[in-house]
């Protein structure tokens, strides 16, 4: 089945970074694109950057662009995302997903928390 394990969250100060992983497993992983979204508190699920099946490219939410770094690994099945110069309305619940020829899929989600 279907698996994605989201990883790396934490609290960090406001500036700080860091760096979420997702371990996929229970598909071709490098057949599908990858995605990261996130959901604030009282917000909707929003989505953040994706990148393309082979890795060539990445796509960023304005919000986010300049600051995060989409890239995937093939060999080892991972997505991984680095957050740099994270504000506290980066404050959310990270999560991976796969969309693939039958249906999307979503990880557990990772919490990010930044302070002021």
């Amino acid at each position: 089945q279907v698996q994605l394990v989201e990883s790396g969250g934490g609290l960090v100060q406001a500036g700080g970074s860091l760096r979420l992983s997702c371990a996929a497993s229970g598909f071709t992983f490098s057949t599908y694109a990858m995605s990261w979204y996130r959901q604030a508190p009282g917000k909707e699920r929003e989505w953040v950057a994706q990148v393309t099946s082979s890795g060539s490219n990445t796509y960023y939410s304005n919000s986010v662009k300049g600051r995060f770094t989409i890239a995937r690994d093939n060999a080892k099945k991972m997505v991984s995302l680095q957050m740099n110069n994270l504000k506290p309305e980066d404050t959310a619940v990270y999560y991976c997903k796969v969309v693939t020829s039958l249906t999307s899929y979503w990880g557990q989600g990772t919490q990010v928390t930044v302070s002021s």
